[in-house]
């Protein structure tokens, strides 16, 4: 069962994405979370890379659904039940740290920069970020950037994980834990 901090860290994130604060997702959160980061690279419906970035935002939804049971309302209880199993798989969390890492990285150049990563944080909450206290606590080798295998690694501290010491506490930004 799934410790008061991390149920406070993911609880964030799923108010983030619930755009309408109605205490569950459905698909138009997802759709809208792909139409605001879409919207910020200036991507044309019809191109790879927005077509692309729907697919893994629309993913997110497709996944969270099948395991909420094919409801069309995805709770955090439905949320916390899965971050429940994550611990155990870890392909899964990898597979979606490099989906999610693809959909960061805008110039594919295998790296992410702080304003790729102010991008994220930007298009997840709604609202404009500042990320130069955060960044560098996520650049683990300090090298001004976010390498695959760092992102990794956060995202599973992140969403597996229950150290409040831990970086990737803060890979979808600093909010209040608790």
């Amino acid at each position: 069962m799934a410790s008061d901090f991390q149920r406070g860290k993911v609880a964030g994130v799923f108010a983030a994405m619930d755009e309408d604060s109605r205490g569950f997702l459905i698909e138009r959160d997802f759709a809208s979370l792909a139409q605001r980061w879409t919207t910020l690279r200036g991507l044309e419906p019809g191109t790879d890379q927005y077509e692309r970035l729907r697919e893994i935002m629309l993913g997110w939804w497709a996944s969270l659904r099948t395991a909420a049971g094919g409801r069309d309302r995805v709770t955090l209880d439905d949320v916390m039940a899965l971050v429940d199993q994550l611990p155990t798989m870890v392909d899964a969390v990898t597979g979606t740290a490099d989906a999610m890492f693809e959909a960061i990285d805008e110039n594919s150049d295998g790296e992410l920069s702080p304003a790729e990563y102010r991008q994220l944080i930007t298009a997840w909450t709604g609202q404009d970020a500042n990320v130069d206290e955060i960044f560098p606590l996520l650049d683990l080798n300090s090298d001004g950037h976010i390498s695959l295998d760092e992102f990794r690694r956060l995202w599973t501290q992140f969403w597996a994980g229950d150290d409040p010491a831990a970086p990737g506490t803060w890979v979808f930004g600093r909010y209040r834990v608790g």
